[in-house]
């Protein structure tokens, strides 16, 4: 690995880390956002979702902006962006001004992923690539699961406005050291589909809010099911126009592409459990098993180590003998790990009754997340690179906004035991279906190389 490319790697991962960080520590933070600024459960679930949603639907956007402009302008522009937005969350007066602020910050979010993984595929090519691959979503993953366990710090010693605070450092650093990385403008591509976006957003949005506030007003509401039918309406007129129009924000031709299109399936199905999982397990611990903030967010450090010296390992791997095994066992081996955790009562003792069950998840996850990274992007050309990573970033983040969001409707208003075993049984029924479904699908081909439509 040149200087250059060890140069590239670390600011993709530090680019990506706050982001994926952002969607993950907060959750801890829930339960004492919600003690300040009131609402209960709504609340916690606009403060995530708030963000995923705009981070969900902007991610295609800026793909195609990364593709036309330069991965290192919109890279640039998301930075600066996602530091503003993060000290406009973490001075919020109010629940109201915090959900506006977690919006703005996901519009500015979604400029970071696909320009940084968009550099490492430009930057790597054949195995190298799939290991740098491997490298980025061990330290992206890591984002994820470690986010708890830095907000349980934060809001039991000092505040939880100190959980969006804490993005300043490593975004100055990515920022001084992108100075010195040229890139080039990789497509012809030239107009953005603003159409496109609006009707992504009314759908999203739509389907969302009614999918939370149906425990509030009820199914019944003409609120609740004229925003749901505005918003599959919109999604109905969001998939026409992304097939005619000339320029779309989401090409559905790359679907054509089968491990692109059964891979990003896979991605809604396992990443929708993934955050579920994390949501669901944070809050039960804080305010069903009464423990404290740090406690909860330490339960799943095992998950991150796992990630941290196995998800490279297995990157390399997929690189070697292909993705269709760890696609398989990884994700089914995760939901067995799942399951494990329906032992849990109360009182919680973490040693006997929860961390069985994670460390089997661990394991499963380390052995998904790199090898289904590098199919889906290994399969299309890195012309497409910023588009395809911001469709793969897009689904993974959009299945985590709707599995939060539906929750209510089988666990109700609060996370209670009998809901934590009903959460985790979900769970688990999403990653096995995603296991199979790449056992039916995934073709074992080189991650790095494209394969053609079929």
């Amino acid at each position: 690995m040149t200087k250059q490319q060890k140069l590239i790697l670390f600011i993709a991962i530090l680019a990506s880390f706050v982001t994926f960080l952002d969607g993950s520590v907060v959750g801890v933070a829930l339960p004492a956002i919600s003690r300040q600024l009131g609402g209960g459960l709504l609340t916690q679930q606009w403060v995530n979702d708030a963000y995923l949603i705009t981070l969900g639907t902007l991610i295609l956007a800026a793909g195609s902006l990364s593709d036309i402009f330069g991965r290192k302008k919109i890279l640039t522009i998301g930075l600066y962006g996602f530091l503003i937005t993060s000290l406009a969350c973490a001075i919020a007066p109010s629940s109201l001004i915090l959900i506006i602020a977690r919006g703005l910050q996901g519009v500015t979010g979604a400029l970071l992923v696909p320009s940084s993984l968009a550099l490492i595929i430009s930057a790597f090519s054949g195995k190298a690539q799939a290991k740098a691959i491997g490298s980025w979503t061990a330290w992206t993953g890591i984002a994820f699961v470690v986010g708890p366990l830095i907000g349980g710090l934060m809001v039991d010693f000092m505040s939880w406005r100190l959980v969006f605070a804490i993005n300043v450092i490593p975004i100055a650093v990515a920022l001084w050291l992108l100075r010195t990385v040229v890139t080039a403008r990789t497509t012809t591509r030239e107009k953005i589909d603003t159409h496109g976006i609006w009707l992504g957003i009314v759908a999203l949005g739509g389907i969302v809010y009614a999918l939370i506030e149906q425990g509030r007003y009820g199914w019944g509401s003409p609120l609740i099911y004229a925003t749901f039918g505005l918003g599959a309406l919109a999604l109905a007129s969001f998939i026409v126009h992304e097939r005619r129009t000339p320029q779309p924000m989401l090409p559905l031709s790359l679907f054509h592409t089968r491990n692109f299109g059964v891979g990003n399936v896979a991605t809604f199905f396992i990443y929708g459990a993934l955050s579920l999982q994390g949501f669901l397990l944070v809050i039960f611990l804080q305010q069903t098993a009464h423990y404290s903030a740090l406690a909860a967010g330490m339960s799943s450090i095992p998950v991150t180590i796992l990630l941290f010296f196995l998800s490279s390992r297995f990157g390399a791997l997929s690189g070697t003998y292909g993705p269709r095994l760890f696609m398989t066992l990884g994700p089914i081996i995760s939901g067995l790990g799942t399951l494990l955790m329906l032992s849990v009562r109360l009182p919680t003792d973490y040693l006997t009754q929860l961390l069985p069950g994670i460390l089997v998840f661990g394991l499963g996850l380390a052995i998904t997340v790199a090898p289904l990274t590098s199919a889906i992007l290994g399969s299309i050309e890195q012309a497409q690179a910023g588009i395809g990573s911001a469709i793969n970033n897009a689904i993974a983040r959009i299945a985590g906004l709707l599995a939060i969001a539906a929750i209510g409707i089988f666990i109700g208003n609060s996370i209670t035991l009998a809901g934590f075993h009903v959460g985790m049984i979900i769970c688990a029924a999403l990653l096995i279906f995603g296991g199979i479904l790449s056992a039916i699908g995934i073709e074992n081909k080189s991650a790095s190389a494209p394969t053609s439509s079929s």
